[in-house]
């Protein structure tokens, strides 16, 4: 399968980002490795999943943010992580790396949906821990959260006091 380089994807993001008739679609946008795009309709209770995430992450993490829904450039496309956490020192790195960043924060949460499956989420986690994400994040359906590094672990090294559901 075709792939495009990052500067290639970097400029197709800008080009959907800038697109008018994409601008108010109420969906999450990402694109596959041929830079074809995808669309994920969200529900309320994902939306609902992501703000405890990043409560969560507020309440249990040190300096540094979180953010949702950050685009991260990788070899099969551009993603949308639904909830982040970066350090300040990552943040400026992720800035330099252009825009969408091909550097991933320290942690990429993803909450599954009925439109993903573990096949899909252990495909992002790879791509993410390639893009240097120290941790990755899955929110199964029943509101658990599974912490990875490059195995599953029990709890979160970054944030060790974070529940395990949500």
């Amino acid at each position: 399968m075709p792939t495009t380089t990052t500067r290639e994807q970097q400029e197709r993001w800008a080009n959907i980002v800038n697109d008018p008739l994409l601008n108010d679609l109420p969906y999450k946008i990402e694109t596959n490795a041929r830079g074809q795009i995808l669309l994920s309709p969200h529900t309320f209770q994902h939306a609902d999943a992501q703000g405890r995430l990043l409560d969560l992450l507020r309440t249990h993490t040190d300096a540094g943010r979180g953010l949702p829904e950050f685009p991260l450039c990788t070899d099969a496309g551009t993603k949308q992580i639904d909830v982040v956490w970066a350090s300040d020192e990552r943040l400026s790195r992720i800035t330099d790396s252009g825009d969408p960043p091909t550097i991933a924060p320290e942690i990429c949460i993803e909450v599954m949906s009925e439109s993903n499956n573990w096949d899909e989420m252990h495909q992002k986690r790879t791509l993410y821990r390639e893009a240097g994400a120290d941790e990755v994040w899955i929110v199964d359906r029943d509101g658990q959260i599974h912490f990875f590094q490059d195995e599953e672990r029990d709890r979160s090294d970054r944030a060790p006091d974070v529940p395990s559901s949500l």
